[in-house]
């Protein structure tokens, strides 16, 4: 498969910024059902909680004389900072954010490391910041982290408060009463300015979200000044986690990643997104998975495509794209219920490796040689069989 085979400058960069060499052996299968032994037990704390969270990314901040850029951006409805750290200074922007989903931990790891690498003093690093400004959002969901929730830490009662018109209003199709709390990656919108409307609730997965969350506010703010700044949001990443026994459909392969930049099945169905680019979604998606081929003994080249049958407008990657920013999901397969710390290392480094080479094929410009046809040649995600 030419995907497989592919030596692009985005890999060799990502290379070079984790450390590491780039090897051309054949990646090691891993059979389908390796990684299903699920381990009993709280995984929260194989990660960083929020007190520690804070403290790297001040020390990062210290440590790189200011070159990466640490600031609040918002306060969660439990009253705890949510931070972005920026590095660079280029002209095209690259968004990440992770975490959104409270037990989904592995890109806040990831992040942590590369942001130091990102404002390093090396050759590399500074070619890198000439040409790119990456932000990130290292916890979105700060509550549901220190809480090992998927969703956010706020009720019903307190959205109302917010937002009166609401109160004789159905509560969202994404909130949970038993948490209580909200999907907060189902509560974005690609109007920036929509204020919540009662005729607009319940929802559906299908539908745009309202923007009710504080967590969700924060980056649609942040967004928005980065548009106010650049123009266009060139680049948006979302790092999540999935369950942990898919498998590359057609071998039976464990799959440690899926990735996917597509949200939106028809952009006319939500108005008029001139800048919604596709075909850009789909080269920054080939330059992951070009920079995860060829690892050596590893599995980190079995990604797979998230299920491409998708809509989802509420979604921050589906509001985002309606807005022109070309987008990548990574979803590491493992989640805080599912098996312990196994593997934790490894996770953290693909997503390393993965973003790495992406921003490399950006900041070099690497990324606009690629066929965004290639996107469709990356295997697919499937169950794997009884």
């Amino acid at each position: 498969m030419p995907l497989s085979t592919k030596k692009t400058l985005a890999a060799t960069g990502a290379a070079l910024l984790a450390g590491s060499l780039l090897l051309t052996a054949p990646a090691q299968a891993t059979p389908g059902n390796a990684h299903c032994g699920d381990e009993a037990g709280n995984n929260n704390n194989a990660f960083v909680n929020h007190a520690q969270l804070t403290k790297k990314l001040n020390k990062i901040e210290q440590t790189t004389g200011g070159t990466v850029d640490v600031e609040v951006i918002g306060q969660s409805n439990q009253g705890r900072d949510i931070f972005s750290a920026r590095v660079g200074h280029g002209d095209t922007v690259i968004l990440v954010e992770s975490q959104i989903h409270g037990n989904e931990n592995h890109g806040t790891e990831a992040l942590l490391n590369l942001l130091p690498q990102w404002g390093g003093n090396t050759p590399a690093a500074k070619a890198l910041r000439e040409n790119v400004t990456i932000v990130a959002v290292p916890r979105l969901n700060v509550d549901g982290g220190e809480n090992d929730t998927r969703q956010n830490a706020m009720s019903w009662d307190e959205v109302v408060a917010d937002f009166p018109q609401l109160a004789d209003a159905e509560p969202a199709w994404n909130y949970r009463d038993s948490v209580p709390g909200f999907d907060t990656n189902r509560d974005f919108n690609p109007d920036l300015d929509y204020v919540p409307a009662p005729e607009d609730f319940p929802g559906t997965s299908a539908s745009t979200g309202w923007y009710l969350t504080p967590e969700s506010q924060s980056v649609r703010d942040l967004y928005a000044g980065l548009e106010d700044e650049f123009g266009t949001v060139d680049y948006f990443v979302d790092l999540h986690n999935q369950w942990n026994c898919y498998v590359v459909e057609g071998t039976g392969e464990h799959t440690p990643l899926s990735i996917s930049g597509k949200f939106i099945a028809d952009p006319s169905e939500f108005g008029d997104w001139p800048k919604f680019d596709y075909d850009a979604s789909r080269r920054a998606n080939v330059a992951v998975y070009d920079a995860l081929q060829g690892r050596g003994n590893s599995d980190f080249g079995d990604l797979t495509l998230y299920p491409q049958d998708t809509n989802l407008p509420g979604t921050a990657l589906g509001s985002f794209a309606l807005r022109g920013s070309a987008t990548v999901l990574f979803e590491t397969s493992s989640q805080t219920q599912y098996d312990g710390s196994k593997g934790n290392g490894k996770l953290t480094k693909q997503i390393e490796i993965g973003l790495g080479g992406l921003v490399d094929s950006v900041a070099d410009d690497s990324i606009s040689s690629i066929d965004p046809e290639d996107y469709q040649a990356i295997p697919n995600r499937a169950y794997p069989e009884d």
